[in-house]
């Protein structure tokens, strides 16, 4: 058990985003995971692209907690960048509006960042897939991304898939200082482009094998609406020329994608079967 007290004078301050647009389903749980945390040097920073829903009456339930803005903007990366150039913490993050930290998540990097040496730039950790209720779902597929966090953290094989969770994942504000921001010309995959930059500047993460969020998955996400799994797939594979990674990976991570596609549609026809008995 962490003694709390005796160790929040060392901790490093970080910093999260929060981009969202239209998201009251969900916001309010993910606010206050992070403020449930009692994290003693945490600054959270929402930015809105001009809601029309609950959004904003939740924002200002939780003023004495969070900064916040809505306005407009070109989509969820410059809503992320605009979070982190007003960010002033040591450590950066963020978080999607629908999805959380689990309890005990910032301290566990807050220490780990504290503890490791200086050569430690960025750290990523387990995360867990919820459905809208709040279940426990596709737990292969996390067990699959656990695999290469704990057996292959290589950078061939993040050309080959994304393992690295964004919920669960940090850097250093100097990482941000030396590559920028999110790239804004993607809208799907940023996380994935990001994680490349990174990795191909600071060498692979620091890895903390427990969980430390949770992904959200429901059917007004952007990944889950028709059309957009398709967007996903080309922003991945744009990434990789960008990166100039080779043809022949290029093709084995197009091979990846279609089993996996395969995979997560024979778990929504299951899904479809069961209710329909």
């Amino acid at each position: 058990m962490v003694n709390k007290a005796s160790v929040s004078s060392f901790l490093p301050s970080i910093s999260i985003v929060i981009p969202s647009l239209n998201s009251g389903a969900f916001i309010e749980e993910t606010i206050q995971s992070l403020v449930n945390q009692k994290y003693p040097h945490l600054e959270i920073i929402v930015y809105d692209g001009n809601s029309t829903d609950a959004t904003i009456s939740i924002l200002r339930k939780w003023e004495h907690a969070i900064t916040w803005v809505s306005e407009s903007d070109k989509g969820q990366s410059e809503a992320i960048n605009k979070g982190l150039v007003r960010s002033h913490g040591e450590i950066l993050g963020y978080l999607n509006a629908d999805d959380f930290l689990l309890p005990g998540s910032l301290y566990k990097i807050g220490l780990t960042f504290a503890q490791t040496s200086k050569s430690i730039w960025w750290i990523t950790g387990q995360c867990q897939i919820f459905n809208a209720k709040g279940q426990r779902i596709r737990l292969l597929i996390e067990k699959y991304k656990n695999f290469f966090l704990r057996y292959f953290p290589n950078i061939n094989f993040l050309y080959l898939t994304n393992f690295i969770s964004q919920p669960a994942t940090f850097w250093k504000r100097s990482v941000w200082e030396k590559i920028g921001g999110l790239d804004e010309t993607f809208h799907y995959a940023m996380d994935y482009d990001y994680w490349i930059r990174i990795w191909k500047r600071f060498g692979r993460p620091h890895i903390i094998h427990q969980p430390l969020a949770g992904f959200r998955v429901h059917p007004t996400s952007k990944t889950s609406l028709q059309g957009h799994q398709k967007a996903y797939v080309e922003e991945e594979e744009m990434i990789l020329q960008s990166h100039d990674v080779s043809f022949t990976i290029r093709i084995l991570h197009r091979i990846h994608r279609l089993g996996m596609t395969l995979v997560y549609r024979t778990i929504n026809e299951h899904k479809i079967a069961l209710l329909q008995r």
